[in-house]
């Protein structure tokens, strides 16, 4: 009988990571395969630049992944991230006559006004509500609460229209239907972080080949969300200019390199070998990468709102194969002045499974684990005909049908990290649309209303309906001077 399983599909820099798993009610989740594809010729710091070879090795990831699970798969979650989003605060405003109540009505308007602002060349991925203000007190739940004017305050996650519709065509030119897409910086967020860190105040920064992406959390809300266009393939490279190739480099990273050294520790007799003849002073290269990770560092702690620099007592958490260099703790340390820093070695979850790169727990499968947990609908097709009969397309009566199976939803009814599909917004659009087209109608009639009154005031106050007042009226005075 074919079992149910969830699947996603992390598009990295480096690589492109599929995963297939089963959640289990006790939250911990059993991972059932793994597949990895490297995407250095056609992803660039997180962003589709090659349409083509994306979709071959999309179809690449889901045949392997297919073939060791022996089941077909009918649709996938995946992730949007990389160099492409930035958030973006916006306001809404909406005045209320005296003695208004708000309502859950009212509420869904503001979040539906937000979704449709119109950002050059951007597009609104998803949208993380800062708080809501009832005239001048600020509120989580404006609902109930009498005022004349309503605030709402959103911290939209934007990304480059060119960008949004690359990375969808991936799919369509794949012929993988999509479940769902994520915003991959929550969905790292969700799975790594505690309640208590996002309550207290948190900066989740997740260090990847050739970005950097920072979250900015308090009180449970993504309150700023950056990415820097640095990562640790930028270590490498600057290790590589001592005249190596960048795969002896990445060796040497691995071997030699710390985040932090004291400078008491350093040997300055001490050498590295780069090969059979050539040697580098160590201290010559532990400024090399410590200079590269300074500047990812700073860079990061920048992208922090001063509004909320005081305000981390759930400190600096650390994830990515980035976090993974010796003593990233004592660098970010030293250049943050934040003590409290851990690295998010694995997902908070149980995550169950035999595969080398599950069991590692080196942080590198945070983001694609991040995806499959937050999964919610069936992904599994029918069983794979073990004779290879390539025309069994059969799929079983539970399996879901792709996009089709969760209906198009309003922008106030997506949940957080949730981006909307294609259809949601030609929905969003068209109920958009409708609503000034028939405000438009309300309008004109109103002006059509107000006009006639004013053309009728007109009539009754020109000199020739004067006149014929007058001679009405002294008409009537005649007959009733003769009765």
């Amino acid at each position: 009988m074919a079992k149910e399983f969830i699947v996603a599909i992390e598009l990295g820099s480096s690589k492109v990571t599929g995963i297939a798993g089963q959640k289990n009610l006790d939250g911990s989740v059993n991972v059932l395969a793994v597949v990895k594809e490297d995407s250095s010729s056609f992803i660039r710091k997180g962003v589709v630049y090659n349409i083509d070879k994306t979709a071959q090795c999309l179809q690449g990831i889901v045949k392997k992944l297919e073939n060791q699970l022996k089941q077909q798969i009918v649709q996938v979650y995946v992730g949007v991230g990389g160099q492409s989003i930035r958030g973006v605060r916006n306001v809404i405003t909406k005045d209320l006559p005296a003695g208004t109540i708000v309502t859950d009505v009212m509420v869904d308007e503001l979040v539906d006004a937000n979704r449709t602002m119109d950002y050059a060349d951007q597009v609104i991925l998803d949208t993380a509500i800062q708080e809501y203000k009832v005239d001048s007190q600020y509120q989580q739940d404006p609902v109930g609460i009498q005022c004349t004017r309503l605030e709402g305050n959103y911290l939209n996650i934007l990304q480059r229209k060119a960008f949004s519709k690359n990375f969808n065509k991936c799919f369509e030119t794949a012929g993988i239907p999509i479940a769902e897409i994520l915003n991959a910086p929550l969905a790292l967020a969700d799975a790594v972080l505690t309640e208590q860190e996002r309550r207290s105040g948190c900066v989740l920064v997740d260090i990847g080949a050739d970005t950097t992406t920072v979250s900015v959390f308090f009180k449970n809300i993504l309150r700023h969300l950056a990415v820097i266009p640095l990562g640790g393939a930028n270590i490498t490279k600057d290790i590589a200019t001592l005249q190596m190739e960048e795969s002896d480099a990445e060796k040497m990273k691995l071997k030699y390199g710390s985040a932090y050294t004291e400078n008491n520790d350093i040997d300055n007799n001490l050498k590295y070998s780069i090969d059979s003849e050539r040697q580098v002073d160590s201290r010559r290269f532990i400024e090399i990468v410590e200079g590269r990770l300074e500047e990812i560092v700073e860079n990061t702690w920048y992208q922090v709102p001063n509004e909320y620099c005081d305000k981390l007592l759930g400190g600096i958490i650390l994830t990515g194969g980035g976090a993974n260099m010796p003593n990233i703790e004592r660098a970010f340390q030293s250049h943050t002045h934040i003590e409290k820093v851990r690295v998010a070695k694995a997902p908070i979850p149980a995550i169950n499974g035999g595969n080398d790169d599950i069991k590692s727990k080196n942080a590198m499968m945070n983001t694609v684990l991040g995806l499959l947990i937050r999964g919610d609908m069936n992904c599994a097709g029918a069983e794979k005909d073990p004779n290879g009969n390539l025309f069994d397309t059969q799929t079983p009566a539970n399996a879901p049908a792709g996009n089709n199976q969760r209906p198009a939803r309003r922008a106030s009814e997506i949940p957080p990290g949730v981006v909307q599909s294609e259809a949601e917004k030609q929905k969003a659009e068209e109920e958009a649309r409708i609503k000034r087209e028939e405000e438009e109608r309300l309008q004109r009639e109103k002006e059509e209303a107000e006009e006639a009154e004013r053309e009728r005031i007109r009539r009754e106050n020109s000199t020739w309906n004067k006149f014929k007042k007058g001679v009405l009226s002294f008409s009537k005075k005649i007959m009733e001077d003769e009765e």
